[in-house]
């Protein structure tokens, strides 16, 4: 009899119909020669610090640093746990082979190995190697089972990850805890929860710490181009006006006018963390759930295995995808135009040098039913329609770069239009964010054609503006951050290539940004992620760099990489943890103490009252658009709210309107919504109306109704 043990029972499930084991028992299926069997992901884990001594039960600094000569497993104290296993522990004796079908990752075969462990396997394992739940693809996994052999360094990882994980959480927690806690509560330190919340303390240092300044520029409208000085802001007004006279007694002057062909390149296929990042920037949805709904859609057999690093497919792959394209009758209209010609094969999307275990996440030839959930369909359409993009040809546009003068002053300006849509073509009637529609408004300036030398009156003018500090982390940002230990990178390829240096695994970094929401060291506010003065305390507290270091701990992510690869010993990763958590134990101990003023856990009642505050906090003027000209920033002066070229534009709103002192709150939703709610105490109105809703009528004037 041959034993598969998949990771859930919904999984097992599936491999027992294809394997015609279709006689339901308790904990198993059997039949045709097989038992299938399974687990609820982990059913062990690593021994706790008690296991190994009793004198561990209580925290005590001068017990530190906990090294266990060996490292043992139990199982997780659950009575359905418990039980399941007893079921896989009699298979296990009672069969000729095992087969592992655990999720093919390197946590799903951890999870196998232990419970192989525990249960004391010594019987020929084989393991399934799958990308998708679909019936072809378990069929032809188990025509091409591998010796488990094959995977043993994919183990040493992922045990190595967990050990140093135990190594490092176990020690650092009780050791600044009972250092600096003050007996109120637990001090959470991670090796990759530690360096993220490292990397939200220091943004929100640089946000507490930036000083706005006003600055001026000037611009001027030649033959209805707006063109920018090139030259470096102005900090006074008196500079600029001065500037502004100057450009008012000389004439306009074209000084080079080219345009260049270019191409944009597709977008990549997803992997999870790419996935994260689009449905948080589209949707605001976590990585938490966004890893949920991709987990389930993987289960439904919709699309491929989800925590995958990789936005590149193998080559073998090829042959399949006109199929896979034909099966997604939903998407039709905008694959006809692809089955029209042989599917591309680029370099871009196929690569076997760029594929590991999996490859990026796509569609299976299984197209979506309709009882899928809201949220479901919004993550399927994302990985469809970057699917089908991948395969358009390339957008191409042309880049207009336009070099005036006055005087001696330099001007520039740009635009881009595009010329034949290729890929954006998928996107089309997608809607367009405001970040994303204000840069198409400022790269898609049509500029007519201009001649060098060419002279003209021109209509010159003042832009003021504020610095603005850095922008606070989201979900999207920080798992980009996470993915690339800290370094601001848009390139594609660049990024690409820091995945190995990135902290965390796409498949745990939702995890550990759910762990410091918990641990009440960040919280939430709009998109935003805020770091608490919790946060912020047990940073400063933490004098080595590297238990905050992103770099570092990309280092070490990369040694684990290299351990799953065969080019390092998971003993040496090991060895270096010991030794680190020793001389950081040392530094503490003897150190200087001091109390982190933990911030209370609030009542649930008391939480509750709190969160409509959060979502009043008024936005600055300086984020809102003037609603007329639609191309500045409002600014507060003293009487009123206007647009900061004002002079051009002209809108404007005082704070007191018909006799009656407007608030903040309601100067905004006049301005942003067009209306107020119904508002009482108008003394001057000329019809003496004394109550009503404030408005902005067509030409912008305000009117009482």
């Amino acid at each position: 009899m041959k034993l598969c043990i998949a990771e859930k029972p919904s999984v097992a499930r599936d491999i027992a119909k294809v394997l015609g084991a279709t006689t339901p028992k308790q904990g198993y299926m059997e039949g045709n020669g097989y038992c299938v069997t399974w687990t609820f992901g982990h059913l062990c884990t690593l021994k706790e610090p008690h296991d190994y001594g009793p004198q561990y039960k209580s925290w005590n600094l001068f017990l530190l640093p906990i090294i266990p000569n060996n490292f043992g497993i139990k199982l997780i104290p659950n009575k359905g746990v418990e039980n399941q296993f007893k079921v896989i522990e009699r298979l296990v004796a009672e069969c000729d082979e095992v087969i592992n079908c655990g999720d093919a990752g390197q946590e799903g075969e951890l999870i196998q190995r232990w419970v192989l462990q525990k249960a004391k396997c010594n019987k020929p394992i084989q393991r399934l190697w799958i990308s998708s739940l679909t019936e072809e693809a378990i069929k032809e996994g188990f025509a091409s089972l591998k010796p488990a052999e094959d995977y043993k360094n994919l183990y040493l990882a992922g045990n190595a990850r967990a050990v140093g994980d135990w190594l490092l959480g176990i020690n650092a927690t009780r050791l600044f805890t009972k250092k600096f806690g003050g007996n109120k509560a637990v001090l959470s330190i991670g090796r990759v929860q530690t360096p993220t919340l490292a990397m939200l303390v220091q943004r929100q240092k640089e946000i507490d710490a930036f000083t706005t300044e006003e600055y001026w520029e000037l611009k001027t409208k030649y033959r209805d181009v707006i063109f920018n000085a090139a030259i470096d802001r102005l900090k006074t007004l008196e500079r600029a006006e001065k500037g502004l006279e100057y450009l008012k007694e000389n004439i306009f002057e074209i000084v080079s006018f080219e345009i260049k062909e270019g191409r944009e390149k597709n977008p990549r296929l997803f992997d999870l963390t790419g996935l994260q990042v689009e449905a948080n920037k589209k949707y605001g949805y976590s990585a938490e759930n966004t890893l949920k709904y991709i987990q389930s859609l993987y289960e439904k057999k919709h699309v491929t295995y989800p925590r995958v690093d990789t936005t590149y497919l193998s080559e073998s792959l090829y042959p399949k995808i006109e199929g896979i394209l034909r099966k997604m009758s939903f998407y039709q209209d905008l694959i006809a135009p692809l089955l029209e010609a042989p599917i591309p094969k680029s370099k871009a999307v196929f690569d076997d040098t760029k594929v590991t275990d999996h490859h990026a996440i796509i569609p299976t030839e299984v197209p979506p039913s309709q009882n899928l959930s809201r949220e479901e369909k919004l993550i399927y359409d994302l990985i469809a329609k970057r699917f089908i993009s991948v395969f358009y040809p390339e957008c191409k546009i042309s880049n207009t770069l336009v070099e005036g003068k006055v005087g001696t002053i330099p001007f520039k300006t740009s635009g881009k239009q595009i010329l034949e849509p290729g890929w954006r073509a998928v996107y089309a009637k997608e809607p367009k964010d405001e970040t994303e529609k204000e840069k198409d408004k400022e790269e898609e300036q049509t500029i007519p054609e201009f001649t060098v030398g060419e002279t003209g009156s021109h209509d010159p003018m003042i832009h003021q503006g504020k610095t603005s500090p850095p922008k606070p982390y989201t979900e999207a940002t920080l798992l980009r951050a996470m993915e690339t230990a800290g370094k601001q990178v848009e390139d594609e390829e660049l990024r690409e290539l820091l995945k190995n240096n990135g902290i965390g695994r796409p498949s745990t970094r939702a995890n550990i940004i759910e762990t410091l929401f918990k641990r009440k060291y960040i919280e939430k506010k709009r998109k935003n992620l805020i770091a608490t003065q919790t946060g912020i305390q047990l940073i400063d507290t933490i004098e080595d760099e590297l238990l905050k270091s992103p770099e570092l701990t990309g280092e070490w992510e990369l040694k684990l990489r290299k351990i799953e690869k065969g080019e390092y010993e998971a003993n040496h990763f090991k060895e270096e943890l010991i030794q680190m958590v020793t001389e950081l134990t040392e530094k503490v101990v003897y150190g200087k103490g001091k109390v982190i003023n933990l911030e209370e856990e609030k009542e649930v009642k008391e939480k509750k009252k709190r969160e409509p505050a959060a979502k009043k906090e008024l936005q600055s003027w300086e984020e809102i658009k003037c609603p007329k000209c639609k191309e500045h920033h409002l600014i507060k002066g003293k009487t009123a709210v206007g647009c900061s070229d004002f002079k051009n534009c002209g809108f404007k709103v005082s704070f007191e309107i018909f006799g009656k002192k407007l608030s903040d709150k309601q100067l905004m939703d006049l301005i942003i919504k067009g209306k107020t709610s119904k508002l009482k105490g108008f003394s001057t109105h000329p019809e003496n109306m004394t109550e009503g809703v404030l408005s902005i009528n067509e030409h912008f004037n305000i009117i009482l109704v």
